[in-house]
């Protein structure tokens, strides 16, 4: 028989996530973002999260539901303006805004992923967002010191899921998923379909299972 242990509900999924937790969550806008899980959060009364993403969605939609409910203590991403929301929020007083350019948050998160404590960069370096960092010149240019980017929990979207929780995604929805199921201690995965076992071509594997902990289909309860 094969282990479909991974194999939870949305409750059971979103019961093992504490308020206070750093959660990474995958999309871009409102694409590749795991709906259930989001929908399944921002009704609970998880509180004092810190968010990193690549963004927060629009003014109450998707991620930015989050907000709407008070429920961010901080975000770590890059571009917020697709939700104005955020700067009214941070210009209040209300929750703490780290950013960092796209590229290096993606490299962040993938250190994180593998194992490297910090980077350096050219990317940020003498403008507003390498203030304060630690800068070296590298064939004459200065770089940024760039730290990895850990997370308690990984809300992931993938198009399919084997049971052990081998991942595949759908074109431009694999955005930062993959790399953000490296970078945390839990990484939760929600799918359009689950298959058994071998059913999925191996060169389609972009998310082994060692990195996935449990798995929910888009939908379901």
């Amino acid at each position: 028989m094969p282990d479909t242990s991974k194999i939870v509900s949305v409750k059971d999924a979103v019961a093992a996530i504490r308020s206070g937790d750093r959660i990474m969550v995958g999309s871009f806008g409102n694409a590749g973002y795991p709906e259930n899980l989001v929908e399944t959060m921002t009704a609970s009364d998880l509180k004092d999260l810190t968010i990193i993403s690549n963004d927060l969605g629009s003014p109450g939609i998707g991620l930015g539901k989050f907000l709407a409910n008070g429920q961010i203590k901080a975000l770590i991403g890059n571009y917020y303006n697709w939700n104005p929301d955020v700067a009214r929020a941070y210009n209040a007083g209300e929750i703490d805004v780290c950013l960092v350019p796209q590229g290096s948050f993606a490299e962040a998160i993938r250190a994180a992923g593998v194992g490297i404590a910090a980077f350096f960069t050219p990317t940020a370096a003498g403008t507003v967002l390498g203030k304060d960092k630690e800068t070296r010149d590298f064939n004459g240019r200065p770089h940024v010191l760039e730290h990895a980017i850990h997370a308690d929990v990984a809300l992931i979207k993938a198009y399919k899921a084997d049971e052990l929780g081998n991942l595949v995604y759908y074109k431009t929805a694999r955005n930062f998923n993959p790399l953000m199921a490296m970078a945390a201690t839990l990484t939760i995965a929600e799918v359009d379909d689950i298959v058994p076992v071998g059913s999925l071509d191996p060169e389609c594997v972009v998310t082994p299972h060692l990195f996935v902990n449990m798995i929910i289909k888009k939908g379901e309860k």
